[in-house]
């Protein structure tokens, strides 16, 4: 396996190599350093490329291929997910505690184990991406208590989708429900889920190779955003 590119974290150029590059790796590593800067890592979801490392590694960029989407419009609701929407038991609202929710998606077991990919470094550029207007967070709550949500970028036509978790059952879905309502009203055509999973694929997310990725990501996003800040 060749070694996956260096990116100096003094580099102000913020250059990711050519995604297809990530060929070379297995799972689609496809560089290693650089910084958690908003305008790197919006530059970098502008490409198709994502950051996810663990604690105590260096800052490792990905993109895999296959990679996994979902098209809002083609959302699969189940039966007893129709019921428990048609019951109304939970209160949804968007960006009323990003905070909350990121920090719910590091700490809730998954499997029996607690994630250790969203450090604390990663929690805090989100937090400023979401400061900045471009990080959202969906909530569902039982009353006063937070059970629910996800959040990840809105960049042009794409909600670069990055975690979730739940407290109750399909708590996350209701979530997602929601979501894709809300990007429709704002004419979102894609939501990236980055990697494969069966939870997802039972939702109506679809695997695609990452050179149709990356042609959807040059037609819908807004890579301008970065000459902005």
């Amino acid at each position: 396996m060749v070694s996956p590119y260096y990116i100096d974290s003094n580099d102000s150029s913020y250059f990711f190599p050519n995604p297809k590059l990530a060929l070379l790796d297995p799972n689609g590593l496809l560089a290693v350093g650089g910084d958690l800067s908003q305008k790197r890592i919006i530059y970098a979801y502008c490409q198709g490329i994502f950051p996810w490392y663990s604690q105590g590694q260096p800052i490792l960029w990905w993109s895999p291929n296959p990679r996994m989407v979902l098209f809002p419009s083609k959302l699969k609701i189940s039966r007893n997910l129709k019921k428990k929407l048609n019951r109304s038991e939970y209160t949804l609202t968007i960006d009323k505690n990003f905070q909350g929710v990121i920090q719910a998606c590091a700490n809730t077991p998954r499997h029996g184990i607690i994630s250790t990919w969203l450090t604390i470094e990663m929690q805090t550029a989100y937090i400023q991406l979401h400061d900045m207007g471009i990080a959202h967070s969906i909530e569902v709550w039982e009353k006063s208590n937070l059970i629910g949500g996800l959040y990840g970028l809105h960049i042009g036509r794409i909600f670069f989708g990055e975690s979730m978790f739940s407290l109750r059952s399909d708590a996350s879905k209701i979530a997602l429900v929601y979501l894709c309502n809300y990007l429709q009203q704002k004419r979102v055509s894609l939501i990236d889920c980055q990697v494969e999973s069966a939870h997802l694929f039972r939702l109506g997310a679809q695997t695609i190779t990452r050179d149709l990725f990356i042609r959807w990501v040059q037609k819908l996003c807004n890579p301008s955003i970065v000459d902005d800040l």
